[in-house]
């Protein structure tokens, strides 16, 4: 569910149940994605504030906001989004007068990614998994 640029790290959750994939896709059920957020400029406070509040992305008519943010250190953003626009993430944080230098998806719903995955090591997911991404809308 969901797709990562060829530059992003992540968890990426694969099923061939349409329905479920729907659910937990859907821009409409805000399924909360969390991603981890490295800068390259010192993160300000402003910024923060305006990715909570919204920010009106290049080609867009509507502004897009953040369903949360949290500053972690300097340069290390955590940030939570209940839609998938094309490069959501880089447009917001550069639309706030930053740039992103990494970003990495750690959650999707409920469900964090183990932190005993190496990049490209996979697993399947559990009766316990799944029940846990479908209280996550």
């Amino acid at each position: 569910m969901g797709r990562l640029d060829q530059d992003t790290t992540g968890m990426l959750v694969l099923s061939d149940d349409g329905q479920f994939i729907h659910r937990m896709s859907s821009p409409k059920k805000k399924v909360p994605k969390v991603y981890m957020v490295t800068t390259k400029h010192e993160l300000q406070a402003d910024q923060i504030h305006r990715l909570l509040e919204g920010v009106l992305l290049h080609d867009e008519t509507v502004q897009v906001r953040a369903a949360a943010c949290r500053q972690v250190s300097s340069h290390l953003l955590e940030l939570t989004l209940t839609q998938g626009k094309f490069h959501q993430v880089k447009r917001m944080v550069a639309a706030v007068g930053n740039r992103v230098e990494q970003l990495h998806r750690c959650r999707i719903g409920a469900l964090e990614l183990s932190q005993d995955l190496e990049p490209g090591q996979w697993r399947w997911l559990g009766e316990q998994d799944i029940a846990t991404l479908m209280r996550s809308n």
